[in-house]
């Protein structure tokens, strides 16, 4: 019989799996608006100038939150032809490569989207001017998303540490264990 090994639930997963179903209801709204454009273009010959761009923002900004999400519900994609058929210390040691591997990329990331963020909060002269859509409605949802992009790294990357000393408490907390068990065997 297999040893059963249950997914790490921090705090912050908590937080982030309750924000995300909550947010869920945009997904929703994409739907709604985007039904109103058909009908109103197509019905009514009256399209609408900002239905596409909404969308795309709505849509971009959940897709981004959707790899916290990913990480904080443990349905990230891993080989699991391995992952389920080795020992939970087995299993704790990959989790701990995926997630150092995971923290790396992450700070890269976000060091990334903190320059796309810079540049598109701030002119090169440092004087404060959001980047803008450049279409009809031109909105600042460019600069706000990559905002976003950047506070959701931050998070992942927060995530991702949280992760890595639970899963390293587990490791020593299952050495230990097997240490004794070898040692009431003996």
């Amino acid at each position: 019989m297999k040893e059963e090994h249950t997914p790490i639930q921090t705090p912050l997963d908590s937080v982030i799996d309750w924000l995300g179903n909550k947010l869920s209801i945009i997904f929703l709204v994409i739907v709604v608006i985007t039904a109103y454009e058909v009908f109103v273009r197509y019905a009514l010959n009256a399209p609408t100038f900002w239905v596409h761009e909404l969308a795309l923002f709505l849509g971009g900004s959940l897709f981004v939150f959707g790899g916290a999400y990913a990480l904080a519900t443990d349905k990230h994609v891993r080989v699991v032809l391995i992952y389920d058929n080795v020992k939970p210390k087995t299993k704790c040691m990959l989790n701990i490569f995926h997630h150092i591997m995971g923290l790396l990329f992450s700070i890269l990331m976000a060091w990334a989207s903190y320059r796309m963020t810079k540049e598109a909060w701030f002119r090169p002269t440092g004087e404060f001017s959001l980047e803008t859509s450049g279409t009809a409605w031109d909105t600042h949802f460019p600069a706000y998303l990559k905002a976003i992009i950047l506070v959701t790294m931050i998070l992942v990357c927060v995530q991702f540490i949280l992760k890595l000393v639970s899963e390293v408490k587990r490791l020593v907390t299952l050495s230990t264990l097997s240490k004794a068990k070898e040692a009431n065997n003996v």
